[in-house]
């Protein structure tokens, strides 16, 4: 059984952050198997519309699928519908594909943690979708993956209701500094976006160089 525990994933810091004017949210650049880093460069926030996108973590093939077979169903609920679905409703559709996914019987555990986040008619929603399909909207900030522990002290002392882009921006930045100094497998970078009346724009991208040189 020594393959099935070195499966691909993320490891992963992730947050969201909710602002005056909208939604930030980011991730760390990692992914892992076992104690090998696979990849330096992984881009671990997807864009579900052009209001809409989710943060990952866990197993790298799992929430690929997802993500893909969640905005197949949004496409096709906006043509049978012949309206954009709310965030709530994109929260209900991929929060029952995970507790499907979870409780499928696999060699290698499906396991998938999703934060969603997006604008619709009502507004801006912030919701966690938790590895066993449980749906909890957030009002303030949320993190996940292994390097969480880290991040929420961060996020605890120094969050503000009413933050802008770009000091959310900041705070997410920090949180997952943070989660990188102490949690090996979250590291090499930063990708932030933020989600605004405008829709979605990339606000902050860096990779980290850990090579030596003499």
């Amino acid at each position: 059984m020594e393959q099935d525990q070195n499966y691909l994933k993320t490891g992963t810091t992730t947050v969201a952050v909710v602002c005056r004017d909208g939604i930030v949210m980011g991730a760390d650049k990692r992914a892992t198997a076992g104690n090998l880093i696979v990849s330096k460069d992984v881009r671990k926030i997807f864009d579900l519309t052009l209001d809409m996108a989710v943060t990952v973590a866990g197993t790298v093939s799992d929430v690929q699928l997802l993500v893909k077979v969640t905005k197949a169903e949004i496409r096709l609920r906006e043509l049978r519908t012949d309206r954009k679905p709310t965030v709530k409703e994109v929260a209900n559709l991929l929060g029952g594909l995970v507790y499907g996914n979870i409780r499928r019987f696999s060699v290698i555990p499906g396991v998938s943690h999703f934060i969603l986040g997006g604008k619709d008619i009502h507004g801006f929603h912030l919701y966690d979708l938790f590895a066993d399909g449980s749906i909890t909207e957030i009002k303030d900030y949320i993190t996940s993956g292994s390097g969480s522990v880290m991040a929420y002290g961060v996020l605890e002392s120094q969050y503000k209701k009413g933050m802008s882009i770009d000091e959310g921006t900041k705070l997410i930045v920090d949180a997952i500094s943070a989660s990188m100094q102490r949690d090996s497998a979250s590291g090499n970078g930063v990708d932030v976006i933020s989600i605004t009346a405008a829709g979605l724009k990339s606000v902050y991208e860096k990779e980290l160089n850990t090579k030596l040189s003499y």
